[in-house]
């Protein structure tokens, strides 16, 4: 047990250094786009008709505490980032935390619904696939993941919307019905707001299940010929028995392991599927940050927010490996 305690204390410290790294990084990209926070803001007021001098850049950057050195804005923006503050949208002069209100977390509640239906599918196909010896079933199993793989997740969208409109009328798109947009929220808003979720869930989940398709297969077929699965057929296990005892257990440590990949490999997809599909959430709000506004600080918290999701669930399934696979736990408990 103390090896075991120690094995949580090393990856907690190892994934607090991670995110301090990623804030750096992140702080860092912000501060080298040209002209700061201040003069972006004040140039874009003078687009819209006022005339702001010198003077009223000065002024707006003392205000921000622009002013100050380096380290010491980074700390003070980090320090707000770890208990969800991270100030003032550079454009819209919004606090950052009410522009994204519950935005971010539809986005992660979107992705990890994608997620789980992708190794809903992909781990019980994958493990039969693998076992399989009828060639009309691999062959099928190997068609619908590599068309997974090649069919872009914006041209699914394309066509789910088409066919939707042609047929009923209805693109499907945005994640409420127009009466619930601005609607607070309710049983009725949520009912609704899963009619409609589950169509980005589906297309995000789409290239994602046959990547884990893939991933599952290719595991199994290399566990099944090892010599342990050999003595376990020699001592008389056969079947499902003999695969979820042996094979398709060793099998699961590396997917269980790839779950922060697998999560931002989908968040990256999402400002596409967002774009397509008019969504109102954190990918969209990156996408027009990053595109539109050149509003850093927001862009910054969005990429802070997912890299704290994908170093928290890493951790997670780091502890979760050490239960799931004996040789993980043989190494860390002893």
């Amino acid at each position: 047990m103390a090896n075991f305690i120690r094995f949580v204390a090393i990856r907690a410290a190892l994934a607090i250094t991670t995110l301090l790294l990623v804030s750096l990084i992140v702080f860092s990209l912000m501060e080298m786009v040209p002209g700061d926070c201040a003069e972006r803001y004040l140039a874009y007021k003078n687009t819209q008709g006022q005339n702001l001098t010198r003077d009223d850049i000065e002024a707006e950057r003392s205000r921000l505490g622009l002013d100050r050195p380096f380290m010491v804005r980074w700390g003070s923006w980090v320090a707000g980032a770890f208990v969800g503050e991270f100030g003032e949208s550079c454009i819209l002069r919004v606090g950052i935390s009410q522009l994204l209100g519950n935005k971010f977390l539809i986005s992660a509640a979107i992705c990890f619904a994608s997620l789980l239906l992708a190794y809903l599918i992909a781990i019980p196909v994958g493990i039969y696939a693998a076992s399989s010896r009828n060639p009309f079933i691999n062959n099928l199993l190997r068609f619908v993941s590599y068309l997974g793989l090649a069919m872009p997740n914006f041209l699914l969208a394309l066509m789910i919307m088409l066919v939707s409109t042609v047929w009923f009328g209805d693109s499907m798109s945005g994640l409420f019905s127009k009466e619930f947009r601005d609607a607070p929220w309710s049983m009725a808003k949520l009912l609704d707001f899963l009619s409609r979720a589950w169509l980005p869930v589906f297309i995000l989940g789409w290239s994602a299940t046959a990547f884990a398709l893939q991933t599952v297969r290719a595991l199994m077929l290399d566990e099944n010929d090892k010599l342990y699965v050999t003595a376990a057929r020699a001592r008389g296990l056969y079947g499902r028995q003999l695969r979820w005892r042996y094979p398709a257990r060793h099998a699961l440590g590396p997917i269980v392991n790839s779950l922060g990949f697998d999560l931002n490999r989908i968040f990256n997809e999402l400002p596409i599927v967002a774009v397509i599909l008019t969504l109102t959430e954190a990918g969209s709000l990156l996408l027009e940050a990053l595109a539109r506004s050149n509003d850093q600080q927001l862009a910054g918290a969005i990429i802070f927010l997912l890299t704290a999701t994908i170093v928290t669930l890493n951790f997670v399934t780091d502890i979760a490996l050490a239960f799931i696979d004996p040789r993980v736990r043989k190494s860390v408990m002893g």
